[in-house]
C-alpha cells in the first residue's frame, strides 16, 4: 500500500511525470532507428532494453521520493512540536547532504525554541519576585498614608510620617532599577564596554556616596593601595557593582567601626578587598550570599538581598570574579579580582 502511494505520488510530481515522457518517446525514436538499422530483431532488443531502464529509473525515483516524504513528515512533525527528530544516514549524495544541513536548523531551532521558554520562564519569576518584594513596602505606604489623613495629627509627626513615606518611595524606586538592571543584563541587552580604570579614582566615587551617612553613625572607611592600580571594565556598571559591596559592608559595620578598602596587583588580576568590622558572616550563609532575594540571619530589616546578586552579575560579565569570606582579623570580607586575560 505504501509502495502504491508512493507511485501515485510520484505521478502527481510534474518532474517526474515530464521525464517518464521524455523516455518514452525516446524509447519509441530508439525502436524505430533499430528496426530501420538493424530489422525487427533489433528492434525488439531496443525495445526490451528500454523497458528495463524505465523501470529500473522508475523504481529509483520511487525511493527517492519515498524518502523524501518520510523526510518531508518527520520535518512536519517538529513544526508541530515534537521533539528533534533523527536524520540518521550513511549514505553519500544530494539528498543526504540536505538532510544533514536541515538537521543542524532543526538542532538549533529547538536551541531557540528553549531559550526562549527559558527567557519566559525568567521573565515571569521576576514578575513574581518583583510582586513578593514591593508587597511589604507598598502595605507600609498604604498605612502611613492612612494615618496622615488624620485631621488630630500635629506638625512634628506629619513630617516625621512623610520622611517615612519618603523613604520607602526611595527603596521601592531602587529596588525596581536593581530587576531592571538585572533583567537586562540576564537577556544581553546591554553591552558592558571596556575600558582601561584607575582604581584611586574610581574608589573615591564609590565611597563618596556614602561619606554622610558615615559621619553621622561614626563609621570611617580606610583606603590603601590604590595608588598606581588599574583594571579593565566597565566604568558605570563596575561603579554599580561596588558601591552595592561597600553599603552591605557597612551596613554590617557598627557604629563606629571602620571599612578597609584594599588594593593589590599582580600579573594575572588586580583584587580589590573590602572588609567590614562587623561580626562576621555565619558559614550558613556563605553559600547562599550572591543569589537573589537571599536574605542572611544578620540582614537588616530594610534589606532586600539582591544589592550582591546583582554585583556578582555584572562582575561575571567583565572577566571579573566576586567571593565572600571571614577576614582573619574578624568580619565579612569581600574579594573582587579583575583579571587581565580572559579566564
Amino acid at each position: 500500500m505504501e509502495w502504491r502511494s508512493g507511485i501515485m505520488w510520484i505521478f502527481r510530481n510534474r518532474e517526474f511525470t515530464g521525464q517518464m515522457i521524455r523516455s518514452v518517446a525516446g524509447t519509441i525514436v530508439l525502436i524505430v532507428a533499430a528496426e530501420i538499422l538493424g530489422g525487427r530483431n533489433a528492434a525488439f532488443a531496443a525495445f526490451f532494453c528500454s523497458i528495463f531502464w524505465c523501470i529500473q529509473h522508475l523504481w529509483e525515483m520511487n525511493r527517492r521520493y519515498c524518502e523524501m516524504r518520510r523526510f518531508a513528515g518527520q520535518i512536519d512533525e517538529l513544526l508541530h512540536g515534537s521533539d528533534v527528530p533523527e536524520f540518521r544516514h550513511f549514505r553519500e549524495g544530494d539528498l543526504e547532504i540536505l538532510r544533514d544541513e536541515i538537521s543542524k536548523m532543526t538542532i538549533r531551532l529547538k536551541e531557540q525554541s528553549a531559550l526562549l521558554k527559558k527567557d519566559k520562564t525568567s521573565l515571569a519569576d521576576a514578575l513574581a519576585d518583583i510582586s513578593h518584594q514591593i508587597r511589604t513596602p507598598l502595605t507600609s505606604l498604604n498605612i502611613l498614608l492612612e494615618r496622615l489623613k488624620s485631621p488630630e495629627l500635629d506638625i512634628e509627626t506629619r513630617r516625621r510620617l512623610l520622611r517615612e513615606a519618603e523613604g520607602l518611595l526611595a527603596k521601592m524606586e531602587w529596588l525596581m532599577t536593581a530587576l531592571l538592571r538585572m533583567s537586562k543584563l540576564e537577556t544581553g541587552t546591554i553591552s558592558l564596554k571596556k575600558e582601561r580604570i584607575q582604581m584611586q579614582g574610581f574608589i573615591a566615587e564609590a565611597v563618596s556616596p556614602f561619606e554622610l551617612a558615615m559621619e553621622i553613625h561614626g563609621k570611617e572607611c580606610m583606603i590603601s593601595g590604590t595608588e598606581g592600580k588599574e583594571f579593565t571594565g566597565d566604568y558605570a556598571w563596575t561603579l554599580e557593582a561596588v558601591q552595592n559591596v561597600i553599603k552591605n559592608g557597612l551596613e554590617y559595620t557598627p557604629d563606629g567601626g571602620m571599612l578597609t578598602i584594599c588594593c593589590e596587583e599582580n600579573p594575572l588580576y588586580t583584587e580589590l578587598r573590602i572588609t567590614d568590622s562587623g561580626a562576621g558572616i555565619p558559614k550558613a550563609d556563605l553559600p547562599h550570599l550572591f543569589e537573589r532575594f537571599y536574605r542572611g540571619k544578620n540582614a537588616g530589616r530594610d534589606s532586600f538581598g539582591i544589592g550582591l546578586a546583582l554585583a556578582q552579575m555584572i562582575l561575571s560579565r567583565e572577566n571579573a570574579v566576586i567571593r565572600a569570606q571571614n577576614a582573619a582579623e574578624g568580619g565579612g570580607q569581600f574579594q573582587i579580582r579583575f583579571y587581565k586575560t580572559m579566564i
